[in-house]
């Protein structure tokens, strides 16, 4: 155990789980657990019955303790109005990584999350108040995405991707090896050189929430019972805020922050740039040249959509109307390409119960994920929006081309 201004010891577990923290007649107890270890349920276990906390912090956020504790919730999704909505990358996002995490937990035989799942269990057992100290995770997703620049966006999709392919399996050695600081400061060290801005928004904006939310709770006796990965981060905030270097107040990473509106101008810009181009081509060319520069803008965005399509494993007739209905898409008249290919796929292939109380096991595989019709629709909303933008992307040196003919 790891001890700030303290002075009893508590043994935990076989590493170095918990850290305690004493200000005056305030003591925090922060249990570092791997998400996927049965030996961090026992440690949440054996500190609350040594400590017997006033109060129990867990790294949850609302939306999380809701899909935790209520195995039905999935069973009301309208994954159509997800994706209508604009969520539908967020969505497949986070269902790509609860995939590889419930992976590693099945590998281990105990579900993601459980020692979230035992702390609440013996905080109402015993009537101690608990908290869901975590950041929303939708919020934090939106900062993610918000806060990297063009390359990193691309280097984010592709390592979803990477781990919604990936088959890797960890050893019960591996996974308690995630519990001990020094090992995880090599790989926060390897995630801040790779993603920066991700690093950013996934561990120390959230060690701060969750920091700042834990110094709020009332309570001399605080238990909190997060991932090993923020417990250094939490350790500084709490020194930092007793000592008045610092405020809780986290309303700014808790907004998504209003940059210049790149993406939008460039989704409304490249269809007027193809527009200009094919009426120049009507112009310069004549009407064989502007028809022939019109058709192969569709040709190219539309063939591209098709496969985006074809590949997420779409209904046949959505891709026959996806490629003939992709420059609605293009110029924004049913909101995107993806808005229209999603919804065709959901109306041809709509999810049933069976696949909406079937998503959680089925996302643990590759299978999985093209046999449910849920995720097959944010896979066809996915790689048809990949593949217009390639498409629209291509089509503008094509019809430049003719131009000069």
């Amino acid at each position: 155990m790891n001890e700030d201004k303290g002075t009893a010891e508590i043994a935990v577990g076989s590493h170095d789980t918990l850290t305690k923290l004493v200000f005056g007649d305030k003591q925090y107890f922060i249990v570092g657990t791997a998400h996927i270890s049965q030996s961090s349920v026992d440690d949440v276990t054996r500190v609350i019955d040594e400590v017997n906390p006033d109060k129990i912090c867990v790294e949850l956020d609302q939306a999380r303790y809701m899909s935790m504790t209520q195995a039905d919730s999935w069973k009301s999704l309208d994954v159509f109005k997800v994706i209508k909505d604009g969520k539908g990358f967020m969505l497949l996002a986070n269902l790509v990584l609860s995939s590889f995490q419930k992976r590693m937990g099945v590998d281990m035989g105990i579900k993601p999350g459980e020692e979230m799942r035992e702390a609440i269990r013996l905080a109402e057992e015993r009537n101690i108040p608990f908290a869901l100290i975590d950041r929303n995770i939708q919020v934090t997703f939106q900062r993610a995405w918000s806060l990297s620049s063009l390359w990193g966006k691309n280097k984010l999709l592709a390592a979803l991707i990477g781990s919604a392919f990936s088959t890797e399996k960890l050893t019960p050695e591996q996974i308690e090896e995630l519990k001990v600081k020094s090992a995880l400061g090599g790989m926060m060290d390897e995630l801040a050189g790779y993603l920066p801005s991700v690093k950013h928004v996934l561990i120390d904006e959230r060690d701060q929430h969750l920091a700042c939310r834990m110094f709020e709770e009332s309570g001399q006796r605080i238990v909190a019972v997060v991932g090993a990965g923020h417990v250094p981060g939490m350790v500084q905030w709490l020194n930092d805020l007793h000592a008045t270097k610092v405020s809780s107040d986290i309303s700014e990473i808790v907004t998504i922050p209003k940059k210049f509106p790149v993406g939008k101008i460039l989704a409304w810009a490249i269809p007027i740039a193809i527009i200009g181009l094919v009426v120049l081509a009507f112009i310069h060319s004549g009407f064989t040249g502007g028809l022939n520069g019109l058709l192969s803008w569709w040709l190219i965005h539309g063939t591209l959509v098709a496969l985006g399509i074809i590949l997420a494993g779409g209904h046949p007739l959505t891709v026959i109307l996806g490629f003939l209905g992709s420059p609605l898409g293009t110029f924004h008249i049913v909101g995107s390409v993806g808005i229209l290919t999603g919804g065709l796929q959901a109306y041809f292939r709509k999810p049933s119960v069976n696949d909406l109380e079937n998503l959680q096991n089925d996302i643990t595989s590759l299978r999985g994920f093209y046999r449910n019709r849920v995720t097959r629709i944010l896979l066809v909303f996915f790689l048809s929006s990949v593949g217009g933008v390639i498409g629209n992307l291509i089509s503008i040196p094509a019809i430049t081309r003719i131009l000069g003919q």
